[in-house]
């Protein structure tokens, strides 16, 4: 979003006049260049950090073997400690988008004010226990060895980022409920260019600076995860103080239990779809690897751009989110509708871009990862499965931002946890017991996709997940 729009702009904005209004009825159009408008910043700071951890892993990778397999223990576990608290971003990117529809900014960012506080104190809760379990968990992955020591020694010293990267999915969620997502980008490079400077530097102890080694990349992701913090809190600061200048107006940066809990509430069903991605992928990769080191290494190829394919449309998603939530908020569905399919349609348009151009790369894109023969064999057997899920992921990641624009949490943890227990994970194991091999694997993430497109066109054709009003409301009672 231009300067000139931001959020809390003056006090013509914040009060909310008709003039405000057409414009949030022109940024809720969706057409294509406000769509690319919020989706390639959003893209951006998705990647940022995969592309950040690339470098990471270069850097430390000198060091040897040792080094580099501590942090991927390490890394691990935090990463699977922070990626369950997601609903800090995108649960507050619904509850936002609704009010900031309504022409209530100050309540938007509002909403940001209460996610960070959330952020702060479960981040700090994260921080006590990861250091009381330190040891057992990098020794229950690791095993005893020299791994889990050099694993322990990381993660002690990264996991003091935890609060902040919370922080920043709450900024995040409430700067893309406003319908900015350039600032957020330019926060989380700010952070991610900062902790690519100082890893180089104090990794290896380059152009004097200390070498502290495996501890040198912690202090790094650290110092970067308190700049893209300390940014998005200066924003919210920022955001308050312009909203007072105006008499009797005002954003409270004090605790409000009440909105905390609701945002708990959102959070839980969010938190319960997360964990069923994670058996789902993580039994996919234990089965993977009883078939041998190729099996498992080309699922890992496969797997890898699967994430890229994914990264990529999840950012059409949060566009879907972020307009489809404004649209409710002012209270039109009839928009709103049209927004889900419109957004749809691009998303499902896209993906199959995609999928074209991976098709006629078939030869040539696994090779870029592996000149193994085995390796490559494998890949072959999952890689049409892969490319055909594609235009079935369009259409499924652009209405799962849909319905979470809506608020409707409940229903998608329930499609989600269904169509797991359903799909995915009978056929993952069938492979294992009847050696169906990555064709059963990739079969079992086909059939998960299937399921999971077809639960969330239903829920969007009948239109009981389009609940106009500014304050979310739990959809769970809407059936």
């Amino acid at each position: 979003m231009p300067s000139s729009r931001r959020c809390a702009r003056s006090s013509a904005d914040l009060t909310g006049t008709d003039a405000d209004h057409e414009s949030r009825a022109e940024e809720a159009d969706g057409g294509p260049r406000r769509i690319l408008g919020l989706a390639l910043p959003a893209l951006g700071v998705l990647a940022a950090e995969p592309l950040y951890l690339l470098l990471d892993i270069a850097v430390v990778g000198h060091l040897g073997a040792l080094a580099l397999a501590g942090l991927a223990v390490g890394g691990l576990i935090l990463a699977q400690v922070s990626t369950q608290l997601t609903f800090l971003s995108y649960g507050t990117t619904a509850r936002a988008a609704r009010l900031y529809g309504a022409g209530r900014e100050r309540d938007a960012v509002g909403e940001g004010v209460q996610a960070t506080w959330l952020a702060l104190g479960i981040g700090a809760a994260l921080v006590v226990v990861v250091q009381m379990l330190a040891g057992p968990i990098t020794r229950l992955i690791a095993g005893s060895g020299d791994i889990a020591v050099e694993a322990e020694r990381w993660l002690r010293i990264a996991v003091f980022g935890a609060p902040l990267i919370l922080v920043a999915m709450a900024g995040n969620g409430w700067m893309r409920g406003v319908q900015n997502t350039l600032r957020p980008l330019r926060f989380v490079l700010a952070g991610q260019v900062l902790s690519a400077v100082l890893c180089v530097l104090l990794v290896h102890g380059v152009a004097g600076a200390p070498r502290w080694e495996l501890a040198g990349s912690a202090v790094a992701n650290v110092a970067g995860q308190t700049l893209s913090a300390v940014l998005f809190v200066a924003a919210l600061l920022r955001e308050r103080r312009s909203a007072g200048s105006v008499p009797g107006t005002g954003i409270s940066l004090r605790p409000r239990p009440a909105v905390m809990r609701a945002q708990l509430v959102l959070g839980r069903d969010l938190i319960l779809r997360s964990l069923a991605f994670q058996a789902c992928f993580l039994s996919a990769a234990a089965v993977a690897s009883r078939f041998g080191a190729a099996a498992v290494a080309a699922h890992q190829v496969v797997l890898q751009l699967w994430n890229f394919v994914a990264l990529t449309l999840d950012s059409l998603a949060i566009a879907a989110q972020t307009l489809v939530g404004a649209a409710l908020g002012r209270g039109q569905v009839r928009g709103a509708n049209r927004l889900a399919w419109r957004l749809t349609r691009w998303s499902a348009v896209f993906a199959t871009v995609l999928a074209l151009a991976f098709a006629a790369g078939s030869a040539v894109v696994p090779t870029l990862f592996t000149d193994d023969a085995a390796v490559l064999d494998q890949a072959s057997i999952a890689w049409w499965f892969f490319v055909g899920i594609m235009p079935v992921a369009g259409v499924v990641f652009a209405l799962d931002g849909v319905l979470l624009g809506a608020g409707d949490a409940a229903f998608l943890r329930t499609a989600t946890l269904a169509c797991a227990l359903v799909g995915f994970l009978p056929l993952i194991w069938s492979s294992l017991v009847w050696d169906w091999g990555l064709a059963g694997i990739w079969a079992g993430l086909t059939v998960f996709m299937v399921l999971r497109m077809l639960a969330v066109l239903w829920r969007t054709a009948s239109g009981r997940w389009a609940i106009a009003g500014a304050d979310l409301q739990a959809q769970g009672t809407k059936g």
